[in-house]
């Protein structure tokens, strides 16, 4: 893996390149990724609680010969809990990094993120989506339709000779649209041999701004929008972000490849 160094406002930063052979070992873990949330948007279902969706999750997996990397993330890190699940489960008002419960009864009309990270071949493939589940309110299947497209409006951009704010821009400017709020305070990130990588890829920024792309580079672009204002607050556990104003968040996520054209979206079978 190559390693170039970027100056960004007088900062050196390490951008890995990855060769094509480190591309394919990665693709591996990007294909678990997707074949996993294909798997759980078969099998989520009312009633269910978000442990039972974690522990299926874990077992399917592994049975591909993957490794749940976000299960004790981040490993020793003073002042932050290691994550204890496989899966970040957010349901309805809670944004992002929910923790499964078997207290946690899915119930029929919720929606419910789910964020998974899968190693295999020492590389991470890193996705997510937001499911319906039964008699969903049209403001709900809206704020999700418009999650997803603001991830594809947002990597029309992600091409060599590009920088990440155009990526950000086309996101936050999508979004605005339909009078909804991308979350600020987390984003997009690099994505490879760690799972959290340079560059960052905020959802809101400057088109012609922030960092060059680069041919061999993988991100993660990821749209974490809410249908009322942006405020956050995290909860007691040190994981979960729920809005502030009670209002629905959704999320989607996948990585990427940027390549000379168009880019390469890993995490969709």
């Amino acid at each position: 893996m190559a390693e170039n160094a970027i100056y960004v406002k007088g900062v050196i930063k390490l951008v890995s390149i990855k060769s094509e052979r480190e591309i394919k070992l990665m693709m591996e873990a990007c294909k678990i990724t997707a074949q996993t949330h294909d798997m759980l948007e078969q099998n989520i279902k009312a009633g269910m609680s978000t442990y039972d969706l974690d522990k299926m999750a874990e077992e399917f997996i592994k049975s591909k010969g993957g490794i749940p990397a976000q299960k004790g993330y981040p490993s020793g890190v003073k002042g932050i809990p290691d994550f204890p699940s496989t899966l970040c489960i957010s349901i309805n008002d809670e944004v992002i990094h929910g923790i499964p419960s078997k207290h946690t009864i899915i119930q029929d009309g919720d929606i419910v993120s789910i964020d998974l990270v899968v190693l295999k071949n020492g590389f991470h493939g890193d996705a997510a989506r937001t499911h319906l589940v039964g008699n969903v309110s049209d403001e709900a299947k809206e704020l999700i339709k418009v999650t997803k497209k603001a991830f594809f409006e947002g990597i029309k951009f992600a091409k060599e000779g590009n920088r990440v704010g155009d990526i950000s821009f086309a996101v936050n400017d999508y979004v605005k649209q339909f009078g909804y709020s991308v979350v600020k305070e987390f984003q997009g990130h690099g994505i490879g041999r760690e799972m959290h990588e340079e560059p960052g890829v905020p959802n809101y920024g400057k088109k012609g701004k922030g960092m060059r792309l680069e041919k061999g580079m993988t991100i993660a672009v990821e749209p974490m929008v809410i249908a009322g204002n942006s405020e956050i607050l995290q909860l007691e556990d040190g994981w979960t972000i729920v809005t502030e104003d009670g209002s629905l968040a959704a999320h989607y996520e996948n990585t990427i490849l940027i390549t000379e054209k168009e880019a390469k979206v890993l995490t969709i079978v």
